[in-house]
């Protein structure tokens, strides 16, 4: 059974910064695009980043390019997402996801490409 467990979220101020981190068991996923999708509350979860299986491909939702940075240890089982100049908007609840299909190659902003999901890490972001 394919479990992901996401850390690292919290409280941080306007402007400040966050690691999350995403650890992945039961399979090994070196061969599948990751991603990391958000749910602010009372809206629909939304495509933030992802990363293509052998890491050579990013993609990111407009809103977060050049602030966040995704990316993988496949060593590890591990992806994670670098959030900087954090804004309000940006709170959230933030998932990861693992693709449906081998050496997925996207496009990636599609959360029905993604089979598996965390439980979720929540991050508050106060101005």
């Amino acid at each position: 059974q394919v479990q992901l467990v996401e850390s690292g979220g919290g409280l941080v101020q306007a402007g400040g910064s966050l690691t999350l981190s995403c650890v992945v068991s039961g399979r090994t996923v070196g061969a599948y695009a990751m991603g990391w999708f958000r749910q602010a509350p009372g809206k629909e979860r939304e495509f933030v980043a992802a990363i293509s299986w052998s890491g050579d491909n990013t993609d990111y939702a407009g809103s977060v390019k050049g602030r966040f940075t995704i990316s993988r240890d496949n060593a590890k089982n591990t992806v994670s997402l670098q959030m900087n100049s954090l804004e309000p908007e940006d709170t959230a609840v933030y998932y990861c996801a693992v693709s449906r299909k081998l050496y997925y190659r996207g496009p990636y902003d599609s959360q029905f490409q993604y089979a598996d999901w965390g439980q979720g890490t929540q991050v508050t972001v106060s101005s």
